[in-house]
């Protein structure tokens, strides 16, 4: 898996990480991980719409 994102802040147990894994099936390629280490794994077509939205600029009031 290729390390994209470390969404990370003050925490002590491991950050939220985004990967994109090539050598997955098309519809698990994106994973998320949790500060747990738990993971959601999810086709790339979910996850574009949030991508766009913070691209975009729509997300920076979060």
């Amino acid at each position: 898996m290729a390390q994209v994102a470390v969404f990370c802040g003050n925490c002590d147990r491991g950050c939220p990480t985004l990967y994109v894994d090539e050598a997955a099936p098309a519809d698990q390629r994106v994973v998320l991980t949790d500060d747990f280490g738990q993971r959601v794994r999810m086709s790339a077509e979910p996850f574009r719409s949030p991508a766009e939205e913070a691209t975009a600029g729509r997300l920076d009031h979060v």
